[in-house]
């Protein structure tokens, strides 16, 4: 395999085993857990399992038949997209509370390994049907639109276990892809920045499930660099946990001031606690 060809970042082989983890999450809960409140303040853990099952049956719908359903009208910008799907998300999960938990259990393990089955058959260099908004792109291609992918199965799972008291999804197999796949959106996230040429950023998900992800700025934009051969203007040190429910406005960033650690530049560093890795 050419250098070019190797795939950033890695997840296909991960939704088997999430969808698994998933439905036996499921299957294990009682009547009152599933009526849980979750980090997702307008959602259940009901609520949360039918968005699952919404995404499975809309990727097939749309990535494999390409049938698109409803079309989208009057989107002018990135807030009228998110104002969008949020519209669709919520009148699913209604349609959605006269399915019993057994139902969409069934439905959650017959779906996920069709869509799954489905990623496989993409071309991972092949332009995706979906751009990946948050990070920036206007087109993506096929292994970042399933690294995305990758990511609700991840979050959805874990706003459940993590509403339910159950462990948790953090091990380096299905949390680092994870995480690096939201840290995608950190250049963008800095791009309203203004700073000297050369400047860098770097941001650290702690301990040995996490990783420091590095960007210069550049003469028009903010881009990812492997190594270093200055010292970071600013450094951010987060905890793999906070990460998680930061990124996905599961906590504010001036809440995660207290509990991140910023090294040199902290205005700087700060603008990190603004990634947002959800179309929410």
């Amino acid at each position: 395999m050419k250098s070019s060809e190797i795939i950033p970042i890695q997840t296909l082989h991960l939704f088997p085993i999430l969808d698994t983890l998933l439905i036996d999450l499921l299957k294990s809960l009682t009547e009152e857990e599933w009526n849980a409140q979750t980090v997702a303040k307008k959602w259940k853990v009901k609520d949360i399992a039918s968005h699952l099952l919404d995404g499975n049956l809309r990727g097939l719908s749309i990535s494999r038949d390409r049938y698109f359903g409803e079309n989208p009208e009057n989107i002018n910008s990135y807030q009228d997209l998110v104002d969008f799907l949020n519209q669709l998300n919520m009148t699913w999960t209604n349609a959605t509370k006269r399915l019993s938990p057994n139902v969409l259990i069934d439905l959650l393990e017959s779906t996920g390994k069709e869509y799954s089955d489905h990623l496989q058959t993409l071309n991972s260099f092949e332009n995706a049907i979906f751009s990946v908004a948050w990070a920036g792109q206007e087109t993506s291609l096929n292994w970042f639109h399933i690294a995305r992918e990758y990511t609700e199965k991840f979050l959805h799972q874990q706003q459940i276990r993590d509403a339910v008291g159950k462990p948790a999804l953090m091990t380096k197999e299905l949390f680092n892809p994870f995480i690096e796949t939201f840290i995608q959106a950190l250049p963008h996230t800095y791009r309203n920045t203004q700073a000297p040429n050369g400047t860098i950023v770097s941001l650290i998900v702690t301990t040995e499930i996490g990783g420091q992800w590095n960007i210069i700025k550049k003469e028009n934009n903010w881009e990812f660099i492997d190594s270093l051969e200055n010292n970071p203007t600013s450094t951010v040190k987060i905890n793999p946990q906070d990460a998680w429910l930061l990124f996905s406005k599961g906590m504010s960033p001036v809440d995660a001031l207290e509990k991140v650690e910023i090294i040199g530049d902290k205005d700087l560093g700060c603008i990190a606690l603004n990634i947002i890795a959800v179309m929410a």
